[in-house]
């Protein structure tokens, strides 16, 4: 390594000591965010020895105006939680009357798909532009309505948080997606698709409403989730740093979500290392897009710290193992990467083995935003569930469409 390399490196590392050392000036303990953050902080000293500051932050501008991921709106709604908090979501509606295109015909043939309606719902910290691909792959072609959880996107701040300081339960969020659905599909069939925390949504959901899934519920996709045990995860560090994770993060998040502002501007600050932090534990490969890339960092740039202390402690609690049964009878798709840090594919593999009749896809390569950074995948299984539904008549794969990888071509 010649001098310069090594001065680069050294620089890379004293600023995420120094980092590290104004977290512990604020008063919060730094040793849990320096272990999460260490591996991530190695990644950014390599590209430091190639990529100058100013390049990075003229990169991520070319790629936050350039990229189009995101962009696609549908028809605007809102619902109400039961506390009051405003919930946004959009329906893109079918078209069986337009000319089928190239894409429509390689998903399900030339047969118009039956009445139903594919209900999305994120994860922590992202929101409904998380299944961008999916939502162009189906768009026109079947029913679909994209919701924003509480707090995420363009929904409102939860009112029950922000007015009597009630924390966020994910029961609280299956009653927000059975709020969400009597808006937006008050009749008809459903068909629901979940990643991570929306999945556990889903879950709840069931578990205060089965006569939903049992009337009207004719399929369903539980991708990167889990049904409980997640204090067991250990976010692929080693037994002392997620002992240290453990004892600290749910203290260190609540005095962070207290000093909002002052942690708003640490972030803009040192947002070389977060950037880093979020590709692991988004994505498992090496060639995703860096559009793709960006894309998720802004998801997820986005979701205000004190949301991100609110809903944290809500995953420890979360346990819906009982509520599987009633997706006993239903089609049902369980799909996870393998290299997923965040809720590893351990966890469906134990939701398939309670659903004997569900279809396991375990995506090599793949990490927690397996929607993202193999679409195509997600899109192909996708088509397949809703055709074993009945929602359409013919499926097929979608082959190449929707390929993140920064190597693939157009189309």
């Amino acid at each position: 390594m010649s001098e310069r390399s090594a001065e680069a490196v050294t620089s890379a590392a004293s600023a995420a000591a120094a980092s590290a050392g104004n977290w512990r000036k604020a008063g919060v303990v730094g040793a849990a965010i320096g272990v999460v953050a260490a591996g991530a902080a190695a990644g950014v000293a390599i590209e430091r020895l190639t990529v100058g500051r100013g390049m990075r932050q003229k990169a991520r501008l070319a790629l936050d105006s350039a990229g189009p991921y995101g962009s696609l709106r549908g028809t605007p709604g809102k619902a109400y939680a039961d506390d009051g908090t405003e919930l946004y979501y959009e329906v893109d509606d079918a078209q069986p009357e337009a000319p089928l295109a190239p894409r429509r015909r390689r998903l399900f043939g030339r047969k118009a798909p039956a009445p139903v309606t594919v209900v999305f719902s994120h994860g922590y910290c992202l929101n409904q532009d998380s299944w961008h691909f999916q939502r162009a792959a189906l768009r026109g072609v079947v029913r679909t309505v994209h919701w924003d959880q509480r707090s995420h996107g363009r929904s409102g701040r939860g009112a029950a948080q922000t007015e009597d300081g009630t924390p966020v339960t994910i029961d609280q969020l299956g009653s927000d997606l059975k709020a969400v659905i009597d808006a937006a599909v008050p009749e008809g069939p459903i068909v629901l698709v979940g990643h991570s925390m929306g999945g556990m949504t889903v879950m709840a959901l069931a578990d205060q409403y089965p006569e939903l899934i049992r009337d009207r519920v004719v399929a369903v996709a539980l991708v990167g989730t889990s049904s409980g045990r997640l204090g067991e995860v250990n976010f692929g560090l080693p037994v002392a740093g997620v002992n240290a994770v453990r004892r600290v993060l749910p203290g260190v998040l609540k005095a962070l979500g207290q000093q909002a502002a002052l942690v708003e501007r640490g972030r803009r600050a040192t947002a070389d290392l977060f950037a880093g932090v979020i590709k692991r534990y988004s994505f498992a490969g090496r060639d995703v897009d860096p559009a793709v890339e960006r894309f998720a960092e802004r998801m997820i740039e986005s979701t205000p710290i004190d949301v991100v202390a609110e809903f944290y402690p809500a995953f420890t609690d979360h346990d819906k193992t009982a509520a599987l049964t009633h997706f006993a009878d239903l089609p049902v798709l369980v799909l996870a990467g393998v290299k997923d840090l965040v809720t590893p594919s351990e966890h469906s593999e134990a939701i398939a083995d309670l659903l004997p009749d569900a279809e396991l896809v375990l995506v090599p390569d793949a990490g927690h935003l397996v929607m993202l950074e193999h679409p195509e995948v997600v899109i192909d299984r996708l088509a397949d569930l809703l055709m074993r539904a009945g929602a359409v008549p013919a499926g097929a794969t979608v082959g190449a469409y929707g390929s993140t990888s920064s190597t693939a071509q157009p189309g």
